[in-house]
């Protein structure tokens, strides 16, 4: 082999193996499939958020098309399009963090330990925040992502009470 090729074909492993490490840091979400407009605006919503939360820093995701955010390792994500909680508590419980509201399930709210899930309730599209337990409690991450959460979603209705 001449040396052009195997140059050739060492650059051409070391791009695999860096593409590869690269998918390994990619952050797998479970986000739901979506009719054109809601996901148009969870795309725009997404667009918009930040490069960093609570100081870490936004990492790819999987797959590529995924309505949702990651940031930091262990990562905290954010997914647009499934808001409502898989255990079909009613939002008895709420919690307003800069004008939006949050509802966290009784079961991960309690323990400091866990990851926890935190809905946001009242408002489209639906998103839903997990943050490791590194990030809790979670209301830095409340904060800074509200700004952008109150410009793209809207109101539809107010299910928790103050």
């Amino acid at each position: 082999m001449s040396s052009p090729t195997r140059g050739a074909v060492v650059a051409a492993l070391l791009l695999t193996l860096g593409s590869a490490g690269c998918a390994s840091d990619r952050v797998p979400l479970d986000a739901p499939t979506l009719t054109a407009a809601p996901a148009r605006e969870c795309r725009q919503l997404l667009k918009a958020l930040p490069d960093t939360l609570s100081g870490q820093l936004r990492r790819p995701v999987a797959p590529d098309d995924a309505l949702g955010a990651a940031w930091g390792d262990p990562a905290s994500t954010l997914v647009c399009g499934r808001g409502k909680p898989r255990d079909g508590a009613p939002f008895a419980f709420c919690e307003q963090v800069d004008g939006l509201d949050w509802y966290a399930p009784e079961a991960t709210s309690a323990d400091q330990s866990v990851p926890a899930t935190l809905y946001l309730v009242g408002r489209e599209p639906a998103v839903t925040l997990t943050l490791p337990p590194q990030a809790r409690p979670p209301a830095d991450e409340l904060v800074a992502l509200a700004k952008v959460l109150k410009r793209h979603t809207r109101a539809v209705q107010n299910p928790c009470q103050h």
